[in-house]
């Protein structure tokens, strides 16, 4: 019997000394009684701390008020400002209990992935700041929808998930692009349903890469390929596009097995292959600007967003190197050999215009 009252007493004191080691750290939320007022602080005495906790003044309310009044014996929560060591008790603050309620939520937006609002504060060097319930969060390019930062989204509030939430270390992280694929994946079936192809749509343009652009069409993103933005020849889709912009597109195509849209914006004007037709004959002589230089000849706008080519073979009697012939921006004199605008092709030539 006595070496049983013994055990309990041994894990009884195991507890209690548990207890107080399980000391609280930078962010935790505690509870605590107010004891004592000082001069600049008041006394808490906090469940499991060794010491009173100390509560400045200047931590008791966010507003101007001087006078804020606690009573003694009144329990609350407190934010731990500095955690207690062995030279200094806990210092603890009322104020920030706000910024830790803030922190819990998107802790828990984390964990159950909901979607929230953020509003976008300003672009900085790989990202986006914005500020979520008051506390400022960080969005890098490679998680935003645009996959660049553009000054159209500032002051704009856009829907984001939470990758990480440490308010220890002050490190706020969120996703636009996720928020924007899960909305993606619950309304693309009834969306589709609603579109068909040759049908004209507006769209906000919401990427640029070097393929193309991606436009917001009703809530999915449709591609936008770069021989499908101008019937002339452009570098990049930058040249002609830019980010927020609202463009009328065609859609030329709809993939429902892998749910994708293929759009165009030049086959809104009306096809220069067409508007040739009756304009060049064979045998007619020219001039034209060249566009592009290859290995095996070059290309030569004749007409607003038609092209040419002009073959290696056909730029002298003797055997040239097309790039020492010719370079972009030349104006040359060229005679048309061959003219076929149903199948977008026409073959030009310069030796044979001194022919007889």
């Amino acid at each position: 019997m006595q070496t049983l009252e013994k055990t309990n007493m041994d894990e009884f004191e195991r507890l209690l000394e548990e207890s107080f080691s399980k000391k609280s750290t930078v962010a935790d939320i505690v509870v605590g009684t107010i004891v004592k007022k000082d001069k600049e602080s008041y006394l808490v005495s906090v469940k499991g701390a060794k010491t009173e906790a100390t509560l400045p003044f200047k931590e008791v309310s966010s507003s101007q008020e001087e006078n804020v009044e606690l009573a003694i014996g009144e329990e609350r929560e407190f934010y731990v400002l500095r955690e207690e060591n062995d030279d200094d008790g806990m210092v603890l603050s009322l104020k920030r209990l706000v910024y830790a309620q803030a922190w819990a939520q998107l802790n828990d937006a984390k964990v159950q992935g909901d979607i929230i609002l953020a509003k976008v504060i300003s672009a900085v060097k790989g990202g986006v700041l914005v500020d979520v319930a008051d506390l400022k969060g960080f969005i890098p390019s490679s998680q935003l929808r645009t996959g660049t930062p553009f000054d159209g989204l500032i002051d704009t509030k856009i829907e984001v998930k939470v990758l990480e939430a440490d308010p220890k270390k002050n490190k706020l992280i969120l996703s636009q692009r996720l928020a924007v694929a899960e909305q993606r994946d619950q309304v693309v079936d009834n969306i589709l349903a609603t579109l068909e192809e040759d049908m004209v749509v507006k769209g906000e343009v919401v990427r640029i890469a070097d393929f193309g652009a991606f436009i917001d069409i009703n809530g999915i993103d449709g591609l936008l390929p770069i021989s499908e933005i101008s019937w002339q020849r452009i570098k990049h889709p930058s040249d002609v596009i830019s980010l927020g912009e609202t463009l009328e597109v065609k859609i030329i195509k709809i993939d429902t097995e892998l749910k994708r849209i293929s759009l165009s914006l030049k086959r809104m004007g009306e096809d220069p292959w067409q508007q040739i037709e009756g304009q060049f004959e064979e045998g007619q002589i020219i001039n034209g600007t060249v566009n592009k230089v290859t290995g095996f000849g070059a290309f030569i706008n004749i007409f607003p967003g038609v092209e040419a080519l002009l073959p290696v073979s056909e730029m002298s009697e003797e055997n040239v190197n097309p790039f020492n012939e010719f370079k972009v921006g030349d104006n040359v004199e060229v005679l048309i050999k061959k003219f076929t605008p149903q199948e977008h092709r026409i073959a030009l030539s310069v030796k044979d215009i001194n022919k007889d």
